[in-house]
């Protein structure tokens, strides 16, 4: 016996082996369809008993392995069961002569066969048969179980017979010596008379009978002739049969313990926990045998024998059994057989090492030369028992061999598909799947060395395979799960082997569908590179949108009438839990930040890598990058646009690597850290870009609200100076720019500004709205500096120290080095600078434009944007205001304003006032000007805190009223410089020069005083001609401009002539006479009003006169300043009169 089968189990001992076979051409698939209907008669219940049969059926059965029959009667072929397709009735002839031909090679061990012919109809199917079976076609065949069952009761009567003969047998002939093929040269001229040889025969054959019995389903006989067999043969050595015998008692004990079978096929044996009792009313008929021995009545040694076996003891008799089989050679197969059956019975014990040990002496037993198939099968079935009793490594160790065998060398045509689907059953054995969610938490399992080698295998079976999209699976499997056990070279070549394939069939993201059916889940790479961190980003400054106020807020539902609600804030709290508190804007540009790095030790591309999202239709754009080798953590961006409104949310992103695309699943990347996944989309807003006349700054405003800048400008003028600055606005985006809001704020200076630092008109802009994506629109601001011009004390103190004179000399080199020193000229040395002072007069001002724009369904829904411009502006000093002063005009309502000036700058410069010419001034020139101006009425401005309630205090009260005055005066002066070389000019302002004193006597006097002559008003260099001999008639106007009542005054009028040498001659009694009294009685005025006195003066004599006014001292006029009554001078020429001609 050569073939071992390697599905062999205890129980089979009990069952009738049934050969099926075709003859002539049957196809396969017809074949098999038939002998599956076949082989399901399996157990059939005898008639008229209550024993069952069991049959085993095989397609393929070697002739040699039949010539064990008589050593093992379940190995011993007793039926034959032959299929054949016959069209013809010509054919039939020779298909009956091949039925006859395919009996005769099992012949002499046979019961009972039968042929089943299909596609036959006529005369020669119509004959009646007991061995032959019509059916026209393999479709009309419902006959064929019924006769199956008539078979296998055929194959019962004859066996039945057999036992009986065996059992029964009253000759007095010797009983024949059963012998196994390799043992009948061993017996030739043995002396059969002997009482050795004697028992032999009778030990032998009472094991046959135990077979026979075993088969006949009688149990409980079958054991009692067993233990007699084990009696008999150990008395006279005969260890093969008695091996044989031991294993027929380990077989008959197996299947009364284990009545569910140990082949592991749950259900495929019937209960035969009753078939001891149902078989003790089922004895044989009473009889003696011959003086050999054998009685067939066994009542009596059922009373003694042990009978069945225990669970632990089946054991111990297989191991005593197989040691005996080991001593023969030849029985290699039998000895190989009964461990895998040992195996299978201690798997159902539970008993694991026990098995271990008999697997791993079925390994070592020697067998001839194994066919490469016989190989296959035989270590497949040691890798199943390993499996079976929890080994699952040995299983896989095994099953792995089983694989390569079935590529090996030797093999002409090598089953790679065979191999490739023995190596994926290896993969549970080493703690492998091919899911890589398995291997993303928790610590790696298995033997990584042993897992990258299996894999490897199914690489290199796959494309033996011809299958290119598995080789690259299964090394993108390998490289993702097994990086970290990877050396660097490895790591190299793994990466090569992988391009190389992907060039020929990229990797996706679809499962492959084996042939099988097994599914390969794809292989994301997210360790290529390894992801740490996801941050969603929020939009730039510029471009984030703002909720604009409600009456309620932002955080208050108008959809419930409740103020609060419990409900509704937990599902905010849910909310706020899961999104994030900024927006993302459709069709604008999102941004995603990725803390990645690279793992390997050569430089990795990554192409493709975009974003994978849901909720919202978004169109991801794609970047590709280069990490260094080994790199650390490196910050990528992954952009893209959401199309529509609503919650988006970033479940991973997509890559491709080394050709195959992966798509990475935050949700399966445990140690990513993240903001949030969710964003709010809100509808379309436009997109304002501004661009300037002005160029971009070096400087970076930081304003202290933390709003970023989206560009910063740059100017440099002088103080006082204004210039344009032009701002175009162009609509970038998709949506129409609907509406427009510009305000300025000035940041970062401690400088006092004078007047409006920026001034637009936005309806010139507004009148081009709404603004069409594509469009440009202008906006105009005026940039008007306008600081303190007074002379700063540390630049006197510069000018003194160096000599310099302010009274117009001509200043020396030095002097431009301290005024106007360049920033690269400032010292080192800190110590030196803060000795020598910061002579640097340049100020820096700083403002920001903010655009606030808003358009397209986004203003639908309430948002706007903001966009903000950096202004940043250094001021150069242009004059100072050295000194100022005043003096008194001819005019009471005049004064002059004395301004000591100086040109700070380094170029020639001319300054002018109204009214006044130009006044040239060199580099560093201080020259004086005189500016005459109308005294000033100060009297409309708050002077108490009743009156200027928004002030805090009386100093800051003060301080606006003077400021308000020094602007009012400067409105007045109109004092203009220009640099004539740089063509540039601006406005000096006295603003911040005029001290209280100097306003003072700018300022009109609350009493005004007029005086008329002849109806002329009098007032500085005004003179008023009259005739002598006329009365001239002389008015005295008061207009009380205070805000109390004042009076009554006495005031006396006298006249004088001026000789315009110091000499003033009031004694003129005979030159002038009043008409009237020459003493004004003027009564109490009350605020706001005025009152006239009027009187004449008659002049005798020609010559110029003078009036002088004056006030008498009384209560009334000391209380009040004496600057309130400073009356106007008069100056009248009296002139002959004209002499009339007469005609």
């Amino acid at each position: 016996m050569s073939v071992p089968d390697y599905m062999q189990c205890a129980e089979d001992h009990q069952t009738l082996l049934v050969v099926v076979q075709p003859i002539g051409i049957v196809p396969e698939e017809s074949f098999f369809r038939i002998y599956k209907r076949i082989s399901a008669v399996s157990q059939v219940n005898v008639r008229d008993s209550q024993r069952v049969l069991y049959i085993r059926y095989r397609h393929h059965y070697p002739p040699e392995n039949n010539e064990w029959g008589d050593f093992q009667t379940h190995r011993k072929v007793v039926g034959l069961i032959t299929i054949t397709d016959c069209s013809s009735p010509k054919d039939w002839p020779q298909t009956f002569e091949k039925f006859h031909l395919q009996k005769e090679m099992y012949g002499s061990t046979l019961y009972d066969s039968r042929l089943f012919v299909f596609g036959l109809q006529g005369e020669i199917a119509e004959q009646p048969r007991t061995d032959v079976a019509f059916y026209p076609s393999y479709d009309e065949c419902e006959t064929v179980e019924k006769r199956i069952e008539d078979f296998i009761e055929s194959l019962f009567i004859v066996l039945e017979s057999k036992r009986l003969d065996r059992a029964t047998d009253k000759s007095g002939d010797k009983i024949p010596l059963l012998c196994v093929p390799f043992e009948k040269k061993d017996f030739v001229g043995l002396d059969t008379d002997s009482r050795h040889y004697k028992k032999r025969c009778q030990g032998r054959m009472r094991k046959h009978v135990g077979d026979l019995c075993l088969q006949a389903g009688m149990l409980q006989d079958s054991l009692v002739h067993y233990h007699m067999a084990v009696e008999l043969l150990r008395s006279v050595n005969d260890f093969l049969w008695l091996g044989a015998a031991l294993e027929g008692l380990c077989s008959a004990s197996v299947i009364y313990h284990y009545p569910g079978g140990t082949g592991g096929k749950v259900g495929s044996r019937r209960a035969q926990g009753g078939s001891l009792s149902a078989e003790a009313g089922n004895r044989h008929r009473p009889g003696a045998l011959t003086s050999n021995g054998i009685n067939a009545d066994t009542s009596t040694e059922i009373g003694r024998a042990k009978n069945c076996l225990s669970p632990e003891d089946i054991i111990d008799k297989y191991k005593e059994a197989i040691s005996y089989y080991g001593k023969y050679k030849n029985a290699g197969v039998i000895e190989l057989e009964a461990c895998v059956k040992a195996v299978r019975v201690l798997a159902i014990q539970k008993r694991s090492m026990e098995a271990s040990e008999f697997l791993q002496n079925a390994v070592y037993i020697n067998l001839r030369q194994l066919s490469e198939e016989e190989k296959i099968q035989r270590y497949s079935i040691l890798s199943e028992l390993y499996e079976r009793i929890g080994f699952h490594r040995k299983s896989a160790f095994f099953k792995r061999i089983a694989a390569m065998q079935c590529a090996a060398p030797s093999i002409p045509e090598p089953g790679w598909r065979a191999c490739y689907k023995l190596l994926l059953e290896t993969l549970p054995g080493y703690s492998l799947s091919l899911d890589p969610k398995d291997f993303s938490q928790g610590t790696h399992r298995g033997w990584a060395a042993v897992q990258m080698r299996l894999l490897h295998e199914l690489v290199y079976a796959s494309r033996r395979m011809g299958n290119p999209a598995l080789c690259v699976r299964h090394l993108s499997f390998l490289l993702q799960t097994m990086l970290d056990f990877l050396s660097d070279q490895e790591k190299k070549d793994v990466t090569q082997s992988l391009e190389s394939y992907t060039a020929k069939c990229p990797g996706t993201m679809e499962f492959i569908t084996l042939p099988d059916g097994l599914k390969l889940p794809p292989v994301p790479f997210t360790k290529l590179p390894i992801v740490r961190s996801v941050k969603l980003l929020n939009l730039p400054t510029s471009l984030r949108p703002h909720k604009m106020k409600s009456l309620l807020g932002q955080n208050v539902s108008t959809k419930s009438p409740f103020i609060y609600s419990p409900i509704i804030a937990h599902s905010r709290g849910e909310e706020r839990n899961k999104k994030i508190d900024f927006q993302w804007v459709q069709g604008d540009v999102c941004e995603v930040q990725l803390m990645v790095y690279n793992p390997m030790p050569f430089e990795l591309r990554v192409e493709n890598m975009g974003l994978l999202t849901t909720g919202v239709e978004f169109e991801s754009l794609p970047a590709a990058l280069s990490l260094p080798a080994e790199s650390g953590l490196y910050p990528v961006t992954l952009v893209g646009v959401p199309q529509t409104t609503g919650q988006i949310t970033v479940n991973g992103y997509h890559t491709s690597v080394f050709g195959v695309f992966s798509d990475c699943l935050l949700d399966n990347l445990p140690g990513v850290k993240t903001n949030g996944c969710t964003v709010e989309v809100i509808p379309a807003l436009p997109r304002l870009q501004i661009s300037t006349s002005l160029p971009r700054s070096a400087h970076t405003l930081q304003p202290s609200s933390g709003d970023e800048i989206s560009t910063n400008v740059s100017v440099q003028l002088y103080n006082g100076e204004t210039q344009q600055l032009i701002i175009k606005l162009e609509n970038i985006g998709t949506e129409p720019l609907e509406k427009l809001e510009v305000t300025a704020k000035t940041v970062n200076t401690k400088e006092k500004l004078y007047g409006d630092f920026l001034s637009w008109k936005l309806e010139d802009t507004l009148s081009q709205f709404p603004l069409k994506p594509g469009e440009v629109a202008t906006l105009t601001v005026n940039i008007k500096v306008k600081l303190d011009f007074s002379c700063q004390e540390n630049l006197l103190q510069d000018l003194s120290d160096d000599g310099i004179s302010v009274s117009g000399l001509p200043l020396s080199s030095p002097f431009r080095q301290v005024v106007k020193p360049r920033v690269e000229t400032k010292p080192i040395n800190p110590q030196e600078s803060s000795k020598a002072g910061d002579f640097s007069h340049v100020k820096t001002l700083e403002a920001i434009l903010n655009f606030k724009y808003s358009g397209g369904p986004g203003h639908v829904e309430g948002y706007y944007r903001n966009l903000s411009l950096g202004l940043h502006v250094e001021v150069e000093p242009s004059v100072f205001f050295t000194r100022v002063s005043t003096l008194p005009a001819t005019s009471t309502r005049q004064c002059h304003l004395l301004l000591d000036v100086f040109n700070s700058t380094e170029h020639e410069l001319t300054i002018s006032a109204r009214n006044n010419e130009d006044l040239i001034l060199h580099a560093g020139e201080c020259q004086r000007m005189a500016i005459q101006v109308d005294k000033f009425n100060f009297e409309s401005f708050p002077e108490s805190p009743a009156d200027g309630t928004q002030f805090a205090n009386t100093k800051q009260l003060e301080e606006e009223r003077q400021q308000a005055k020094g602007l009012e005066i400067n409105s007045k002066l109109d004092i203009c410089w220009k640099i004539p070389s740089l063509k540039r000019e601006g406005e000096a302002s006295v603003e911040g020069v005029l001290n209280q004193l100097v306003l003072e006597h700018l300022q009109l006097a609350p009493l005004q005083w007029d005086i008329l002559v002849d109806g002329k008003l009098c007032d500085c260099d005004i003179v008023v001609n009259c005739k002598v001999g006329d009365p001239v008639p002389l008015e005295v106007k008061l207009t009380n401009w205070s805000k109390h009542s004042v009076g009554p005054f006495a005031l006396t009028v006298t006249p004088y002539q001026d000789y315009q040498n110091g000499v003033h001659n009031y004694e003129l009694q005979d030159i002038i006479t009043f008409v009237g009294s020459n003493t004004f009685y003027i009564d109490s005025v009350k605020p706001t009003k005025d009152t006239v006195y009027f009187g004449a003066l008659l002049f005798l004599y020609t010559g110029d006169f003078y009036l002088n006014i004056k006030f008498h001292e009384d209560n009334c006029s000391r209380e009040l300043p004496l600057s309130w009554f400073c009356l106007p001078s008069v100056h009248i020429r009296a002139m002959e009169p004209a002499v009339q001609t007469k005609l």
